[in-house]
């Protein structure tokens, strides 16, 4: 990684916040010791005419677009190594998806193949211009330390994270403990500034009521959300109320757990009464389509959402680009009826949700103005048209999101430039290959039981 103490991006659109504004400014960024300490307002038709060329020190952007680094609000890092792997059983429905294939894996994850599907993420996550990541780690047999494992290699990639350990009682009593005690744990020893903590939790449907009122004391003191998968597929409902005689929502409001730290992964069958519910208790909704698509388990509708609830966007894993998300949710508000206006209006609010929600783990999350941490990333996008505030999101819907990322910067360190990743990847693919084929072959071993 290369490392600055001084560092300078010019020839740059920079879209700064300004309340619930998006403000290009063309000009040059200077960073000095991990915050952005000048910023120079240049004539962008003096550079299409006369450009400046540029020092050792210093990223020349020739016109291209800076923003706030992306967010995924729902990763699963531990899903990385998951492809083309050997699936023995039927994928019919989500339930068998679920069982034959993820519990299976987590099962069989280790120490050594966590830390390589958290490098196989960092990797792909600055490709894709993410640094915040909230994830959501699952390996039952290898709970204790596995949150250090990935906390460490997301120091090491200089990115910045919100980490849990899915507790769940499908595995027993004992495993479901050493859950609960990895969240612990991590809360208690391995968070810092840039490594925050969040109670883990699988679904309602596959967590019985002492667990959950277990967890509810343990919050009771420690000022934490819950990030837990709600009513992703319809079985959370049917099998919560068959097991527990009650509904997901209720059952959370029932035993304290949701509050405005909270992150609720997919949120699409619900009713009318859980919006409200969710809605008072301030928790946000995390989407992430590719998923849903994927696993056939229905679509939100998008309308049905009070607005008071914080939307954020996530990737459940499928991938590290929830870019892709935001673009597929546009479009999903186009299909489910949304005006243009109303549509753009919705990404607008995603985009504020979750700068207002980011700062609630981070609160010098960059807004890219003076004096704040130099985070951020520079799109391979040169605005072919008149670049403003009056058309900022329709350059972002149809020309920022559909664009790769030329550079990364985090608290004024180099994570990529020009599209050339600052780590050795080499190293890093080579005990990723190695961990993925111990991996393939410990589910031949399983699927062969």
């Amino acid at each position: 990684m290369s490392t600055n103490k001084n560092l300078a991006i010019t020839n740059a659109w920079i879209c700064q916040i300004s309340g619930q504004k998006i403000i290009p400014v063309f000009g040059d960024i200077l960073i000095s010791d991990g915050r952005i300490s000048y910023i120079t307002k240049r004539d962008f038709k003096k550079f299409l005419s006369q450009p400046i060329q540029n020092s050792e020190e210093s990223i020349n952007a020739n016109g291209r677009v800076i923003t706030l680094p992306m967010i995924n609000f729902h990763d699963h890092f531990y899903s990385r190594l998951a492809k083309g792997l050997p699936i023995k059983g039927s994928m019919e429905n989500f339930k068998l998806i679920l069982q034959n294939l993820w519990w299976k894996l987590d099962l069989a994850l280790d120490a050594e193949m966590i830390r390589a599907s958290a490098q196989m993420a960092a990797l792909e996550s600055i490709r894709n211009g993410v640094t915040y990541i909230f994830d959501h780690h699952s390996s039952p047999n290898s709970a204790n330390g596995s949150l250090k494992i990935i906390s460490d290699v997301l120091s090491e990639f200089n990115l910045r994270g919100v980490l849990c350990f899915e507790t769940t009682d499908r595995n027993g009593n004992q495993l479901s403990e050493n859950g609960i005690a990895e969240n612990l744990e991590y809360f208690r020893n391995s968070t810092s500034e840039d490594l925050k903590a969040i109670f883990g939790l699988h679904a309602s449907f596959t967590l019985n009521d002492n667990t959950l009122s277990k967890v509810s004391e343990l919050l009771k003191d420690l000022d934490l959300g819950i990030h837990i998968h709600l009513c992703e597929d319809k079985i959370d409902r049917e099998e919560s109320f068959a097991k527990y005689k009650n509904l997901p929502v209720d059952r959370l409001i029932k035993f304290g757990l949701l509050n405005d730290k909270s992150i609720l992964a997919h949120g699409i069958h619900l009713t009318d009464e859980d919006y409200a519910s969710i809605a008072n208790k301030g928790s946000a909704i995390v989407y992430n389509l590719d998923s849903n698509f994927n696993n056939a388990v229905g679509l939100p509708e998008l309308l049905r959402a009070p607005v008071k609830i914080p939307t954020l966007t996530g990737t459940d894993g499928m991938n590290s680009n929830p870019a892709r998300t935001f673009k597929q949710l546009f479009l999903l508000a186009r299909h489910q009826g949304m005006t243009f206006d109303e549509s753009f209006n919705w990404i607008k609010k995603i985009y504020f949700d979750q700068l207002n929600f980011v700062q609630k783990y981070f609160p010098d999350y960059s807004l890219l103005n003076i004096k704040d941490r130099a985070d951020l990333i520079i799109w391979d996008y040169i605005p072919p048209i008149p670049f403003m505030e009056e058309n900022f999101w329709g350059h972002f819907i149809y020309g920022i999101l559909d664009r790769p990322i030329h550079s990364v910067i985090q608290n004024g360190n180099v994570l990529m430039n020009n599209f050339k990743i600052s780590f050795n990847e080499s190293e890093y693919q080579k005990n990723i290959v190695a961990q993925g084929n111990r991996l393939y072959n410990k589910m031949l071993e399983i699927n062969s039981d």
